[in-house]
């Protein structure tokens, strides 16, 4: 909204300053400041409104060392990483962003899914929370709608590059690039890095890529979900979910930075997407709602984030990828999901193998998901925390380089 404001006073009445609205690196300083004040400050007060409320966590009897000290701390967290964020992306951004609005209802969305979650589990007295199957319906529907968007809707382009051509008058003229509406990704390590995923269906025949949104559809699904369950099993010791998605989700800013920018986007070989760059905004705000939520969520956590936060940011850090057509490196760079996730199907299929086969069931880790791993073999969590942030920072830097290696 002030982007819309200071633009009408520097037409109407050249305002001292409101140019600096139009500058993206203003925009987003002003939005990562925000977030961290709202986090820090409100956050605060909102911790001791759950209190009041009586919403706290209901731990069960897992056999981990410090279990029990966190009964009855704050649950429902994530109520600050969706206020922090949304405030300064409401009052920064251009609102008539599509990937700023598809955004926005990512986070709304999953955040009432989480909260649905949250409620049954702390009001109705119900452990599970919201059956498995009504969770996976919800999710499933966002990536529909977000499938749908990026496919549809008009906006939702990538340019041609520039080119140069001869003229009748023998001079040389340059050509600007179109923008084209196009299903191409980038797939890393490979010199020709493009995927078009209409051409998947290629050896159907002609007019088959009329249909490709067939495809495409139930790729984002699956990725939406897949994401956001990764995050929501990796919140599960203080300050590991809310940390490591701190550091994807500034990846993905430095993607969307170079993928808006035609220049830097035509130096390293990816595509160039239009209207990509305001999402820099977005990702500021939610950076610094990540980082002010860890003030109280570091160990030992005043508040834990729930699945209102987990989902949520699962949820964003998806669709974030896929807008700037990155989703192909979601398993390096969100390895640490990846892994938690990983360890939870090793864990449950192997035990249901060994049952049947021999009568009981036997495990591989000592408990899943991973962290919990380590937890059992004496690891203070503090250490497990600050150990998968570091091999998150790393995967994060491999990520970055597959801009260049090929």
């Amino acid at each position: 909204m002030l982007y819309y404001l200071f633009e009408y006073l520097e037409k109407q009445y050249q305002f001292p300053g409101a140019t600096l609205f139009q500058f993206l690196s203003f925009r987003a300083a002003m939005a990562v400041l925000l977030s961290l004040v709202l986090a820090t400050v409100y956050g605060k007060r909102i911790i001791l409104l759950l209190r009041r409320k009586q919403i706290g966590e209901t731990v069960r009897d897992l056999g981990l060392e410090g279990q029990e000290q966190k009964a009855g701390t704050p649950t429902m967290g994530g109520l600050i990483i969706i206020m922090s964020t949304l405030v300064p992306v409401l009052l920064f951004t251009k609102l008539d962003n599509v990937y700023i609005l598809l955004l926005i209802v990512t986070t709304l969305w999953m955040g009432a899914i989480g909260f649905i979650d949250d409620y049954i589990k702390i009001f109705k007295k119900n452990k599970q929370g919201l059956k498995g199957r009504f969770k996976v319906m919800g999710q499933v529907m966002l990536g529909l709608m977000v499938g749908a968007t990026l496919y549809f809707h008009p906006e939702v382009t990538m340019k041609d590059n520039d080119s140069s051509r001869i003229t009748e008058r023998f001079t040389v003229e340059q050509v600007e690039g179109k923008e084209i509406k196009s299903l191409k990704t980038n797939v890393p390590f490979f010199k020709d890095n493009e995927l078009d995923y209409s051409e998947l269906l290629g050896w159907m025949g002609e007019g088959a890529t009329d249909y490709a949104w067939l495809l495409f559809i139930p790729i984002v699904i699956f990725i939406v979900t897949a994401v956001s369950n990764g995050a929501n099993l990796t919140d599960g010791i203080d300050g590991l979910a809310a940390g490591t998605s701190a550091i994807i989700v500034l990846t993905l800013g430095i993607f969307a930075w170079v993928s808006g920018n035609i220049i830097f986007s035509d130096y390293l070989d990816i595509f160039f997407i239009p209207r990509a760059g305001e999402l820099v905004v977005f990702i500021a705000a939610f950076v610094g709602a990540l980082v002010g939520f860890l003030w109280y969520n570091a160990f030992p956590a005043q508040v834990f984030m729930g699945d209102t936060g987990s989902l949520t940011i699962g949820g964003v850090i998806a669709v974030i990828a896929l807008i700037v057509r990155k989703e192909l490196l979601i398993p390096l760079l969100c390895g640490i999901f990846f892994a938690e996730s990983l360890s939870v199907m090793i864990q449950v299929s192997y035990f249901k193998y060994t049952k049947r086969k021999f009568g009981e069931g036997r495990r591989i880790f000592l408990m899943s998901p991973l962290h919990h791993h380590y937890q059992k073999k004496g690891y203070h969590e503090s250490k497990i925390v600050t150990r998968f942030w570091i091999i998150g920072i790393l995967l994060a830097i491999v990520t970055i380089v597959t801009l260049k290696v090929r």
